[in-house]
């Protein structure tokens, strides 16, 4: 059977207790500290290699004894079982099968015990997607830290980097904290800030967030094992936190009785997952409007318009769509995607209408 394939990692979250207890006897013959990293998509996997790349060295404090992350998902259109990105990089890795878990829950019996085996003296979390229970986080005598990308404890929640950049934000960061019960809420070890500029999607912003994460992490590291971290770590101000919840796909569409700034704001944050829809109208041959339906990709935020046309005709001018919105604001729309189509530019699209007339929807 070829390594990744659907059917071996089923069996990840059921791994030999002979092999657990293996690694863990091994690990106990050395000076390293045993580490369990918990992650699924691929900003997680960044942190995984860079973890994996670290423990390699021979002056280092710390090897990554297991891996647990989220079960194999139907994925693209033949809905195929597929590992998470992090199984995908640990698998590729060479990492040792039986050491990658995929609980579909962290609190079961079985999982708990083989961690148990594994002897963690430290977790460590970054866009795992299940909250953990009190009785792992009874398990590592360091505790966890999680990597939370937010200046906590503002953006606490699912989506920090989404309803960030929704926000408006002109600056965020990224946030090592210790995992307890109440969601992200830990005392903080370090953060480090960064700008945001106006045009930066969510999927580069998590990108670079995570990786200078990672680096925040292995600068930390050697306090979070030797236990100094807890001691310098400090409490957050529960009364300056904010939430932010996880999207969900109704919230994808636009609407233009918003201004422009709002809108463009939720392109950025929605990129990627769910992304953002809008109706428009195209005047047909018999004067009728047919709904167009369109993905909206890249956009800027215009506040003046050179060019006239009716009150909710959507104009072309440089390179842009040109919708109107609230405030007398423009949206510039750059690049967009219809359906079951490639992502296309706005003046591709509009020499495709060959000259028919685009009104913005009701």
């Amino acid at each position: 059977m070829a390594r990744g394939s659907p059917a071996l990692l089923r069996r990840f979250c059921c791994c030999a207790a002979k092999s657990v207890s293996a690694a863990g006897a091994g690990a106990r013959g050395t000076t390293k500290k045993n580490i369990v990293f918990l992650g699924s998509p691929q900003v997680a996997a960044s942190v995984l290699d860079t973890l994996l790349v670290a423990s390699g060295s021979p002056d280092s404090a710390f090897q990554v004894a297991a891996i647990v992350t989220q079960p194999p998902a139907a994925k693209n259109r033949g809905r195929k079982l597929m590992p998470s990105a992090v199984a995908q990089l640990a698998l590729d890795r060479g990492f040792p099968e039986d050491l990658i878990f995929t609980p579909e829950r962290v609190g079961e019996e079985a999982f708990l015990s083989d961690l148990k085996e594994v002897r963690p003296e430290l977790c460590i979390t970054a866009a795992y997607g299940n909250i953990l229970p009190l009785r792992f986080l009874d398990i590592p005598p360091c505790g966890t830290v999680s990597i939370h990308p937010s200046l906590l404890p503002l953006y606490r929640g699912a989506a920090p980097v989404q309803r960030a950049l929704q926000d408006g934000v002109s600056e965020t960061g990224v946030s090592l904290a210790y995992t307890v019960r109440a969601l992200d809420a830990g005392p903080v070890i370090a953060c480090e800030r960064f700008a945001v500029d106006e045009y930066i999607k969510a999927t580069e912003l998590l990108a670079i967030l995570f990786n200078i994460g990672s680096k925040l992490l292995l600068h930390e590291l050697p306090s979070i094992l030797d236990g100094s971290a807890k001691e310098k770590a400090q409490p957050q101000d529960d009364s300056k936190s904010t939430h932010a919840p996880k999207l969900n796909s109704d919230e994808s569409w636009l609407s233009f009785d918003q201004e422009a700034k709002v809108l463009h704001n939720k392109v950025r944050a929605f990129a990627g997952w769910p992304g953002t829809r809008a109706k428009l109208q195209l005047m047909n041959q018999i004067g009728g409007p047919d709904v167009l339906e369109i993905k909206v990709i890249s956009t800027k935020v215009c506040t003046s318009c050179d060019k006239t046309g009716d009150e909710n005709e959507v104009l072309f001018s440089g390179s842009s769509l040109l919708i109107p919105c609230s405030g007398s604001t423009w949206l510039e729309v750059l690049e967009l995607q219809l359906p079951g189509k490639k992502v296309t530019t706005a003046r591709d699209f509009w020499n495709g209408l060959r000259g028919q007339k685009l009104l913005k929807s009701p």
